[in-house]
């Protein structure tokens, strides 16, 4: 699949001011059919709050305070949400290594800062603030089905915390997950948050997953009313998920009064910020939250996107199989894999389908910005031809920010030409066919991730000769 998308922050070349984490951007407000259109807008601050720690199933054991107040430096991030702060464990871990920064916000206690930054490069140190947050799965009969539906919940305060972990604890285990599975209903979850503080937030988490969301194809709702009932209103923003960008969400004129979040969702550090929010506020909880909860807030600036083919449920499939279907392949079919007959998971783009009351290319009044994006460290790796873990890729990504700056810098902000100096000819190239949208993916489904090539094997000597010209 050839991909031709707006990406919606311009290539510029500006140095970092010297506010946290600050950078500007040029930021698009058309689609890929429309004319380009660029404003520039300060973006003051990264905030990725969808993680989680290494209490959680399947997560690295490197997700603790310290590692993540490295790695959101390396990322560019200056919020990253701890997650999992439901968690006894975790919680009391957050405790002894944090301490209280700005109002809501945390930070690494000054003697583990100290010995972390000697690890980050100096052209990416920054200051790096916690906010307290939490993803719960809710598994539960609503409607004569089974529902499995999975909810971010933000916290003010530590005090806040605590007590909704009291309150889950005496619904279910809250011990063996850091993400607890509860026989709780989305909209009790929803209540029970809102009666431990006011200010707590939920937000639905990757909304759009097949099997773990509250719009899914096998478990969710056809609708947040469905769902949340009476309490809907309290919903302010859904996260889109890495399977789903923001125009299939605008294909929805149910969603128009949401603010569309992003994160990572990362079950290790070096997966931070592969999706993430831009914001233009204060540094507090308050401030952060106030910008999600209000649709129009000039203080959202918009988001970073995995490119949603890359996702693991985009398509439609049968993994075990091998089959990838589109929607399209999926009626054809009749919904069954054509090598053993079992139905095919239906994916993101088929279930935006089915409930979308707009067509491809409507954009939602008050929609956001976006930059579609692919991590460094993958660039790298294709560029390299050698898998991302590798000790090799590893040391060409720590001696690129040690050159340019913070990942975000690197795949945004800097020059081409300075990528190719303290890179390759390859890199340069690669990272300007990501900017530009010039991506091949074939499309994750049924688990998998989709797979990119950005240069193939018979253009490699061919860019490395003629760019070696100049």
């Amino acid at each position: 699949m050839r991909l031709q998308h707006l990406d919606a922050v311009a290539p510029v070349s500006l140095e970092p001011p010297d506010s946290v984490g600050g950078a500007a951007l040029y930021l698009g407000n058309t689609l890929p059919s429309q004319n380009i259109s660029w404003i520039e807008i300060p973006v003051w601050f990264i905030a990725d709050l969808h993680i989680h720690s290494h209490y959680s199933i399947a997560t690295s054991k490197a997700m603790e305070p310290e590692s993540l107040h490295r790695w959101a430096q390396l990322k560019g991030i200056t919020v990253v949400g701890t997650g999992d702060c439901t968690h006894p464990g975790w919680l009391k871990e957050l405790q002894e290594k944090l301490q209280p920064a700005e109002s809501g916000l945390f930070q690494l206690k000054a003697d583990l800062a100290t010995l972390v930054d000697a690890t980050v490069p100096n052209r990416c140190r920054a200051p790096v603030r916690f906010l307290l947050s939490a993803e719960v799965s809710s598994i539960y009969k609503k409607n004569g089905r089974t529902r499995k539906v999975h909810n971010l919940i933000f916290l003010p305060d530590m005090d806040a915390a605590r007590r909704l972990q009291a309150a889950l604890a005496r619904i279910g285990n809250i011990q063996s997950d850091g993400r607890p599975i509860l026989g709780l209903d989305a909209k009790e979850l929803l209540k029970i948050a809102k009666e431990t503080t006011d200010e707590a937030v939920l937000v639905p988490a990757h909304a759009w997953t097949p099997h773990f969301s509250v719009l899914g194809a096998k478990s969710g709702f056809d609708s947040l009313e469905e769902c949340f009932e009476e309490l809907t209103p309290l919903v302010p923003a859904i996260e889109t998920g890495l399977s789903s960008d923001p125009p299939m969400n605008w294909r929805l004129s149910s969603l128009d009064g949401l603010q569309l979040i992003s994160n990572s969702d990362a079950h290790s550090p070096v997966k931070l910020m592969r999706e993430a929010n831009l914001f233009d506020t204060d540094l507090s909880y308050a401030a952060i939250m106030r910008a999600i909860s209000e649709p129009n807030s000039p203080e959202f600036l918009g988001t970073l996107e995995f490119y949603p083919e890359e996702g693991k449920y985009h398509y439609d499939g049968h993994r075990p199989c091998s089959v990838r279907f589109s929607p399209k392949d999926t009626r054809r079919n009749n919904g069954r894999c054509p090598k053993c007959n079992r139905k095919v998971t239906v994916g993101v783009m088929h279930r935006v389908e089915k409930l979308a009351d707009h067509p491809s290319g409507r954009r939602s009044p008050g929609a956001r910005p976006y930059k579609s994006i692919i991590p460094l460290i993958e660039i790298i790796g294709e560029v390299e031809e050698v898998g991302t873990s590798s000790k090799r890729v590893n040391k060409a990504y720590l001696d690129l920010l040690s050159k340019l700056g913070n990942e975000y810098h690197v795949l945004v902000e800097a020059e081409l030409e300075s990528i190719r100096r303290s890179g390759s000819d390859l890199l340069g190239e690669a990272i300007s066919r990501v900017r530009s949208g010039q991506v091949d993916i074939q499309p994750g489904y049924d688990g998998e991730f989709g797979t990119i090539r950005l240069i193939d094997s018979q253009e490699r000597d061919q860019i490395s000769g003629q760019l070696g010209l100049f």
